[in-house]
């Protein structure tokens, strides 16, 4: 296990080293100049070519890639030309509100996606209408599906609030509902899980579906396997068979795509922060492609693509611990 996890280590970090590299090359063939985008129209040649040799934007590109791999390794990911602020400084306000946002909505994919894989593996009585009910919520893109929950659900019903994130975070972590269990303070709690329950769902339904649809086809299979029909034959309920042989040996197909769906998460997170005014990286990042901020349009998609490898290598390290056979 251990040569595995080193292995699988060493890809990630390969992985990150290639994403820097595409990056560093968008950058290079943008259009736009952050020297003049810094300095203003108005700026002199002479002070646009100074700005450019004292930033080392002269320099050769293999120095220039070497030195933006190192600033990133360090975390300087360079300044905000919208917010004139560093842009780490900038990510460490927005990341805590998206981090909250993504955790919860994998966490009711999760959940959903078992209820859809087990409902149809089973044959579960009104788990038909379960099913189509998530299918037809899976089938509107994720702008549409939050708009049509904020009329539902604040303007019709006003059961839930339509946009924001709730009450102020009174530290220290940046996440609002542990921050607020933190101090005692369940009416807080209470206020920012429900701004949270609206963008959560809609950002959760369609991996939730992906997943389930794999986990279901994983569970039949396994039940057509011939360890089940021994372990019938000497007499285990199909609650110990399900429990003790088939919900383990069925986990490694949900296990890749879920990997696979936090990427369609982290990317669906950027349209539905807008959509319910949500302070995230996704609203940070959506305000800096209108003024072609490149530096932190950089910063997101490091930091997002960061995440999103770090995460698919410990689903490759869980699968390994589900099944044994995969380190070889």
């Amino acid at each position: 296990m251990t040569r595995f996890i080193v292995r699988r280590a060493g890809a990630a970090v390969v992985l990150l080293l290639v994403l820097t590299a595409i990056v560093f090359y968008l950058q290079s063939i943008s259009p736009g100049d952050p020297v003049k985008a810094s300095l203003g129209a108005n700026a002199s040649p002479a002070a646009v070519a100074a700005a450019r040799t004292r930033l080392g934007l002269d320099d050769p590109l293999p120095v220039r890639y070497a030195r933006f791999v190192g600033d990133a390794a360090r975390g300087d990911l360079g300044t905000s030309l919208r917010t004139h602020r560093p842009v780490t400084s900038d990510l460490r306000d927005y990341l805590p509100a998206t981090a909250e946002l993504v955790g919860l909505a994998f966490i009711f994919a999760a959940a959903l996606a078992t209820l859809f894989a087990f409902s149809g593996a089973l044959r579960t009585r009104g788990g038909g209408a379960y099913r189509g009910v998530l299918l037809i919520g899976a089938t509107a893109p994720p702008f549409l599906l939050g708009l049509v929950a904020i009329i539902l659900f604040y303007s019709r019903l006003g059961w839930l609030p339509a946009s924001g994130r709730g009450p102020d975070d009174p530290g220290p972590t940046g996440l609002l509902v542990p921050d607020s269990l933190l101090h005692g303070s369940l009416g807080d709690t209470t206020d920012a899980l429900k701004h949270l329950l609206l963008p959560a769902l809609v950002l959760a339904i369609a991996p939730a579906i992906a997943i389930g649809r794999i986990w279901r086809s994983s569970i039949e299979e396994v039940f057509r396997s011939d360890h089940i029909r021994t372990a019938r034959s000497k007499g285990l309920t199909e609650s110990a068979v399900l429990s003790r042989h088939v919900v383990r040996n069925s986990l490694n197909p949900p296990l890749s795509m879920a990997g696979l769906q936090l990427g369609f998460i982290f990317a669906g997170v950027i349209v539905v922060e807008q959509v319910f005014s949500w302070p995230g990286v996704g609203n940070y990042l959506g305000a800096s492609i209108e003024v072609s901020d490149f530096n932190a349009i950089a910063g997101v998609t490091l930091i997002l693509g960061a995440l999103y490898i770090v995460v698919n290598a410990v689903v490759d390290v869980l699968q390994a611990v589900v099944d044994p056979r995969i380190e070889n």
